[in-house]
């Protein structure tokens, strides 16, 4: 029997392969403004970093800058009418879920990714057994890396942080679980960029596959 009794996930490039749809609203975004579109490549990377880092990957405009919030706007309403067209769960992460839920281990959703977005995705994704909690990124005041989400979490689920594993693939959510109080596997898997060392973001363990959450289990 595991000494933890919920996993919560980040979403896009840790539950779900998002960039793919990410990418064809980010390239639609372009062409409609008269720019080339970017290779599947080189947004990926970017994916895990929302709106925010795909806006300034493709048009070199920060949060600060005064055409953001339109183009912000209009990337979330493209992205949000193709929303599932090419999104799936990672390869082997049903199959994990579903031996959490033999175990009896629970499992959430913990993203920077808002409400409006999330719900529908995981609803049409349909991961079984269901979830036993959703914190999108504006379910609470303050987002990951701020550690306010993963208590909400626990809240949320009934369980306490020391009983909790969170895997993400991007520092802000190894912070943010570990300020919590949760173990934390960063997902190698998922959108890291060729830039980025994982090694030094402090967590308990990385993972290669989702299956390897399980043998990490196994291993406590």
């Amino acid at each position: 029997m595991s000494k933890y009794n919920t996993v919560f996930f980040d979403l896009d490039g840790t539950l779900a392969d998002t960039a793919p749809d990410l990418g064809g609203a980010l390239n639609t975004l372009l062409v409609e403004r008269g720019r080339a579109p970017l290779p599947q490549e080189i947004i990926r990377p970017i994916a895990s970093h929302g709106s925010p880092g795909l806006i300034k990957l493709g048009f070199g405009v920060t949060q600060q800058d005064p055409a953001y919030d339109e183009l912000r706007a209009r990337f979330l309403e493209i992205y949000n009418g193709n929303l599932c067209k090419h999104t799936k769960l990672f390869p082997g992460m049903a199959d994990v879920l579903k031996e959490l839920g033999r175990r009896d281990i629970k499992w959430g959703v913990v993203t920077n990714k808002p409400a409006f977005l999330t719900e529908p995705l995981l609803k049409t994704l349909n991961p079984s057994p269901a979830p036993a909690c959703i914190v999108s990124g504006d379910s609470t005041p303050n987002r990951k890396p701020h550690p306010e989400p993963m208590l909400h979490a626990c809240k949320s689920a009934g369980c306490q942080p020391l009983d909790c594993v969170y895997v993400g693939d991007a520092e802000r959510d190894i912070q943010a679980g570990r300020e919590a109080g949760m173990q934390t596997l960063v997902a190698l898997f998922g959108y890291i960029g060729k830039d980025e060392t994982p090694a030094n973001w402090g967590a308990s363990g990385m993972i290669k596959t989702p299956h390897e959450l399980l043998d990490w289990l196994d291993a406590q």
